[in-house]
């Protein structure tokens, strides 16, 4: 149980940490996701999330702390754990030269689903996933989102209480990331927990509660506007004819406390006490730096995620 919120705890991690040889993965990582709920955690390549979800699953050992999946201690109870969830790598895993159809018997047999209730399961995953008319097309000759989607519905036989997906919807395309969210959010509305690690910050901003990881460790773990709210600083954009020249004028401005190349514009975090965007402006025409434009933003999350990985490693 959540000793702060009074809730159940489904997925939760103490003092965690592990290694590889020399490379320290994963740092001292503290995690508690409630039941029935939606968790992300996000952080660049490297950051320890896939490690972490592995950890979750029971498939990798902690070198030091504890891990409670479901309730069960994954070190001691792997086969408690391994029946009560669902987890999807993040490259495809299932079998290209079996068909979807296959693939979901060999699965169904593998969480040791009833015969008697196979078919019945096979047809109403084949109509959730919206893959009946592709049951005999080979995994291998699936689209990305397809095979997205048989992976889900392969994990999803025995009705798990916990899904543990890795970048789930990394490298398929915009329309299949939205139809898979449908999914995912139709089963977190049946009480399932989904607890997912994602490259995209868009994804991060529809969980309950977010963690942040960089190089090990956890930076913070907050409700996404919570997270938003507590950014320090102000935010401003500027579009200019040059951002490479005036990124260097900006940070030698008193108050401004970062810079960053955001697309053609470069977004300001400053200390509205020290400067304000008129401020600024001043100093970029006394410069000589031409604008079209510099306006006050709220910041996005992509902004709070900088700015803390920023501040975890100074």
């Amino acid at each position: 149980m959540n000793k702060e919120t009074g809730h159940l705890v489904a997925v939760k991690a103490e003092g965690v940490g592990r290694s590889f040889g020399d490379t320290r993965a994963l740092r001292g990582v503290d995690l508690a996701v409630e039941r029935g709920t939606i968790g992300g955690v996000i952080g660049p390549d490297g950051a320890g999330k896939s490690t972490l979800l592995r950890l979750l699953a029971g498939l990798l050992l902690p070198d030091e702390g504890k891990i409670e999946t479901a309730g069960f201690d994954t070190a001691r109870q792997p086969y408690e754990v391994k029946d009560r969830i669902g987890y999807m790598p993040q490259h495809f895993s299932l079998y290209g030269d079996l068909t979807v159809a296959e693939n979901m018997r060999f699965f169904a047999d593998y969480y040791g689903v009833p015969k008697a209730r196979f078919e019945a399961r096979k047809a109403e995953l084949l109509a959730f996933s919206a893959l009946a008319p592709y049951k005999a097309r080979f995994g291998r000759n699936l689209s990305g989102g397809m095979q997205k989607k048989l992976a889900l519905s392969c994990n999803l036989f025995h009705e798990p209480e916990i899904l543990l997906l890795d970048e789930p919807t990394t490298g398929v395309d915009p329309v299949s990331r939205r139809e898979f969210w449908r999914l995912l959010e139709d089963l977190n509305a049946r009480g399932t927990t989904i607890l997912f690690t994602t490259p995209y910050m868009d994804e991060a901003a529809r969980c309950g509660s977010v963690t942040f990881l960089d190089e090990g460790r956890v930076l913070v773990t907050d409700r996404p506007e919570s997270l938003v709210r507590s950014m320090r600083g102000a935010m401003a954009e500027l579009v200019a004819a040059d951002p490479a020249a005036a990124a260097p004028v900006l940070r030698d401005i008193p108050g401004i406390e970062s810079v960053r190349r955001f697309g053609e514009s470069l977004h300001i975090v400053h200390d509205p006490a020290t400067i304000g965007p008129e401020g600024i402006r001043e100093r970029l025409r006394s410069a000589g730096i031409a604008f079209t434009r510099l306006e006050a933003i709220p910041p996005s999350f992509e902004d709070v995620f900088l700015s803390l990985a920023e501040r975890g490693r100074a």
